[in-house]
């Protein structure tokens, strides 16, 4: 038990280098080439390191976020000097593992080299020309990567002496259990202002005025950005270039299997591991012992799983002119596939389709129309760039290109909505209107379907308060809701009351509901969500009324609630010694990195660090 939890805490460990390695920084200094961007003690850190080690950073930030980082947008996060970082308290452990006398041998740094999945062919063998490769590809010698490779070892083995003694704190681990697995059981009911009939009297004057102060930041307007822009979009231009019908003919047969389709199946495919199993399949489905369904569930599927589409009868193969034949319904098979024996269920039937180039024309000419415009817009973007490096201002771009001028209120809620002006659409333009400072020149800038814009920023108008008269129909609806929900809470509590002294649910009007076991992680749906908290709040007997949240019932609603009882866990109950043994594995996960974080910190702090300033920055350029 003891060596499963601390591998696991090993694991836990490793997270913290990161935050420890950009701890002191304070002694650095000018020193070495560009063959090292630092020195750690006696290690140094070489420029192939640290790019090697940020560009991988970069590419895995890139994959995190679906887009490829710049440069200067992986030093905004910051990306840089955590690869610094990291190398920093690296170099600082295999240094003191090495004072320590700590160090993984030949045989070691070999098992661990030939095990690495990247470097292996398809048979599952290393091999060294795809080790060499990759080394090429990430800019290191076969020397550097086995160094670092055995500095890594000898650093887990340092881990491993630092935080093998950390037990599990039982105690701790009992009382947390004690408390995630406690349970309550409890009545409840919900009513709401529809079933109550509570209906609130128009509010007057003074419960207008009273609704508008109380809440003036629901009736304060955003802050707003006054731009001026130019744009040209290819919708704008379709209408006026022209599409040769030779090229909308050409397209058409490009096209030809979009627009003619031969007959259809509606298809599902239930693939078994040998011939023996799909024929004693067909035969119980046969027979009426069996059905599809039953089938795939025997197989530990869904149906889902079994879904092949509209298929054509080429796309079937063998099976093709069995399920072509069959009927609606029908199991054919099994025949032979390229994933194993399968039967074949026929849904539906779905006719040849053929769609005339008179009828496809429309589409086709839109299509090409559009392509067209997109080049024509791309043709003028030079001579539009060159107006605005010799000073034209929006407005002269509206005057001198097909370019059209507009003006926009711009607020971040605008998302291109009936009520907002077409450009606001736009994701580029939404970015760049947050973005734009006053007195910046106007850039030329893309719009996702091929369009240009360029816009100036005229003025910001700062949130203000909007005159009562302005907002008055949200202000008298917002008043309603308020009486309303007052209305249906006070209705609520006086029921409550009522089953606090002796009445029941039912007796009090009330559907009640009963939930035995919950615990503080449980969900109740239709209930607040203060529900489960205020329930372990809460003593024996005791009853209380809460206010449905917003959203939950049109109108308003609450939630009348009692606590008839409270049990501890069950030491005897599989589930919560599991949740001991993994709260218990967590905490000495959270206690072993916490010690190996400061142990880290320590060493480093005893270390001697020196960063080339002058090497680093002419690094970051040459990625720029």
């Amino acid at each position: 038990m003891a060596k499963r939890t601390m591998n696991k805490v090993l694991v836990w460990v490793v997270l913290a280098l990161l935050a420890v390695g950009l701890v002191g920084f304070g002694a650095t200094g000018v020193t070495g080439t560009l063959r090292t961007v630092g020195t750690v003690g006696d290690r140094q850190i070489t420029v192939r390191e640290y790019t090697a080690a940020l560009n991988q950073q970069i590419r895995a930030f890139s994959e995190q976020m679906g887009t490829q980082l710049s440069f200067p947008q992986a030093q905004q996060l910051g990306l840089d000097q955590a690869v610094l970082g990291q190398l920093v308290t690296e170099k600082a452990l295999a240094a003191e593992a090495g004072d320590l006398g700590i160090s993984a041998g030949d045989a070691r740094v070999r098992d661990e080299l030939i095990g690495m999945q990247s470097f292996q062919d398809l048979s599952g063998e290393f091999d060294r020309e795809t080790y060499a490769s990759r080394l090429r590809n990430a800019g290191l010698t076969e020397a550097e990567f086995e160094s670092g490779l055995r500095d890594e070892l000898a650093r887990g083995l340092l881990q491993g002496a630092v935080v093998g003694g950390v037990p599990e704190p039982d105690a701790a681990a009992e009382m947390l259990v004690g408390y995630l697995m406690e349970t309550r059981a409890v009545t409840y009911a919900r009513l709401d202002a529809a079933a109550l009939g509570i209906e609130p009297e128009a509010p007057d004057e003074a419960a207008i005025a009273a609704q508008y102060e109380a809440d003036p930041e629901a009736y304060t307007s955003a802050e707003s950005r006054e731009i001026t822009y130019a744009w040209l979009s290819p919708e704008m231009i379709q209408g006026q270039v022209t599409v040769d019908e030779a090229q909308l003919r050409e397209l058409y047969e490009q096209r030809l299997a979009d627009y003619v389709q031969p007959e259809r199946r509606l298809v599902e495919r239930l693939v078994y591991p040998d011939e023996a199993a799909a024929t004693a399949a067909k035969a119980a489905i046969d027979e009426g012992s069996s059905d599809f369904e039953t089938a795939v569930e025997d197989r530990g599927l869904d149906l889902i799983d079994t879904d092949m589409g509209d298929v054509s009868e080429e796309d079937l193969g063998a099976a093709g002119e069995a399920v072509f034949a069959a009927e609606p319904g029908a199991v054919v098979g099994p025949f032979e596939t390229n994933v194993g024996p399968a039967l074949f269920r026929m849904n539906a039937v779905l006719a040849a389709q053929e769609v005339p180039f008179e009828e496809a024309e429309p589409e086709l000419r839109d299509e090409l129309a559009a392509a067209r415009a997109r080049r024509v817009i791309e043709d003028q973007q030079t001579r539009i760039e060159d107006l605005l490096a010799g000073g034209a201002s929006v407005e002269d771009l509206a005057e001198q290109t097909d370019m059209e001028l507009g003006t926009i209120n711009w607020t971040p809620e605008m998302t291109g909505g009936e009520e907002d002006d077409a450009i606001a659409a736009y994701a580029p333009f939404r970015e760049a209107a947050a973005a734009l400072q006053e007195g910046a020149y106007p850039e030329l800038m893309e719009l996702e379907d091929g369009g240009i814009f360029a816009l100036r920023l005229d003025a910001i108008d700062p949130p203000a308060l909007q005159p009562l008269e302005e907002v008055r129909d949200a202000v008298i609806a917002d008043a309603l809701a308020a009486a309303t929900r007052a209305a249906v809470l006070a209705d609520a509590e006086a029921r409550a009351e009522g089953i606090a002294g002796g009445q029941s649910f039912a007796e009090a009007g009330l559907e009640p509901e009963e939930q035995p076991r919950l615990t503080r992680r449980d969900f109740v749906e239709g209930v607040p969500q203060a529900f489960v908290q205020t329930l372990f709040e809460m003593e024996e007997g005791e009853v209380r009324a809460l206010p449905l949240d917003p959203g939950q019932v049109e109108g308003a609603g609450a939630v009348v609630l009692r606590l008839d009882g409270r049990a501890d866990p069950d030491p005897a109950d599989p589930a919560v010694e599991a949740e001991r043994q993994t709260v218990g594995q967590r905490l000495a996960a959270g206690m072993a990195q916490d010690l190996y974080a400061a142990y880290a910190g320590a060493v480093q702090s005893g270390t001697e660090v020196r960063l080339d300033e002058a090497a680093l920055q002419s690094v970051n350029t040459q990625f720029r």
